[in-house]
């Protein structure tokens, strides 16, 4: 196993006191720790414990002396930087670009994976202002280690409770043990929805939101592949150095775009919501309302999974997603052969919290050569993960 340098940074939340063992655990594998604390971390753990286990010293203060200058270099010295426990109020900073704190600082001058382990109560957790600030660290590249389920006063069970050390190490050492795997794979990801003009003003469309394509993106990044995404109109904001993204409006111009990059890819996901129809018209100018209502005449779009699927050679892999509301097990199988498909990851819109809008999704896989697996209710960075895992399961390792 190979040692790594590693920033732990602490934030104020009563699961502070953890951080010894997690310490104690990178420290006992050969790794390098050196410690940040925010002010409010200090009221549950002393830097003089992090310092003796660490065997450095504890950076606390953003000026003192040497450590205006030290953030930076700290930031570029780690292969990794953890945020356990990630506090609400740290998430928000973070997430913002706040700096504040040596902890931000850091954070801001890091060129290395982040990785945050969220540690508050249920309520705060679940509030939409953590969620939101949690997509946005997301989005920008750092990887979430999910919260654990934990029981409240009230006796409810909920997340919120900092994952365990022993987890968190796990987590870390599974990460880089499997980042690379990928990383002579190049991909052609689609994502989000298209808009199909009906005049300057209107469109034909629908709620995709393109996460779920973006957390793709980002999982199979990590992994090292080379990633081509194919975006389609998305707020989602996405940055890692081993994707490329191609922001396009229209089924055509998806496709165009999936055309040139297709024959030179090793693996094709289709999770863009492409509109099925297009107005045979477009209008240069904005249609006025009448009285008399309006009618459009449409036609059908390029179907880019199917057509690729037609192209595709003996050596590529393509993975497509099905949203379905009835029959779903058994339209999603039957489109796995129609479009040639070597996987398919079906969602219903029947699943509370799957499909368009939510940060979450619950999916079925099945693949060509007849495996399935069925998955509980996760976070769509969780969802894309187990995506990943199971294409290497079944066509890399195999």
């Amino acid at each position: 196993m190979s040692t790594r340098k590693i920033i732990l940074a602490v934030t104020g939340s009563i699961a502070a006191y953890k951080a010894a063992m997690l310490t104690r655990l990178f420290v006992k594998s050969g790794h390098e720790v050196r410690i940040l604390m925010t002010d409010a971390a200090k009221s549950f753990i002393s830097p003089l414990t992090l310092s003796t286990l660490s065997k450095n010293e504890v950076y606390s203060d953003l000026i003192d002396g040497e450590a205006w200058n030290n953030h930076v270099e700290l930031g570029l010295w780690a292969d990794a930087m953890i945020v356990a426990p990630a506090s609400a109020n740290t998430l928000a900073r973070m997430a913002n670009g706040i700096c504040d704190s040596v902890v931000t600082a850091v954070y801001l001058s890091a060129r290395c994976p982040v990785f945050f382990a969220p540690a508050m109560d249920l309520d705060m957790w679940e509030h939409p202002s953590t969620q939101s600030n949690v997509n946005k660290l997301i989005s920008y590249g750092n990887i979430l280690i999910e919260p654990a389920e934990g029981e409240l006063a009230s006796g409810l069970h909920g997340k919120g409770r900092m994952a365990e050390p022993e987890d968190i190490f796990e987590f870390i050492e599974n990460h880089f043990s499997k980042k690379k795997i990928l990383k002579h794979k190049k991909l052609l990801i689609t994502a989000g929805p298209t808009h199909e003009i009906i005049d300057p003003v209107r469109f034909i469309g629908n709620r995709s939101t393109g996460k779920m394509g973006a957390a793709l993106a980002l999982s199979f990044a990590e992994r090292g592949a080379h990633v081509t995404l194919i975006m389609g109109p998305s707020t989602v904001s996405i940055q890692h150095q081993n994707i490329h993204r191609i922001d396009v409006e229209t089924a055509d111009e998806m496709y165009q775009a999936a055309m040139e990059y297709h024959e030179k890819c090793d693996v094709a996901v289709f999770t863009a919501a492409v509109a099925d129809y297009k107005p045979a018209e477009q209008a240069d100018e904005k249609i006025k309302k009448s009285d008399s209502g309006l009618e459009l005449k449409l036609l059908k779009t390029v179907d880019i999974a199917a057509s690729l699927g037609a192209r595709k050679n003996n050596k590529q892999i393509h993975i497509g997603f099905a949203l379905e509301t009835e029959n779903e097990r058994q339209n999603a199988k039957a489109k796995l052969e129609r479009k040639n498909f070597d996987m398919i990851v079906l969602n219903s819109l029947r699943d509370p919290g799957a499909g368009f809008k939510h940060d979450t999704n619950k999916i079925s896989i099945f693949t060509s050569k007849g495996h399935s697996i069925d998955f509980d209710l996760k976070s769509k960075s969780q969802v894309a993960e187990d995506i990943v895992n199971t294409f290497i399961d079944n066509y890399v390792k195999a």
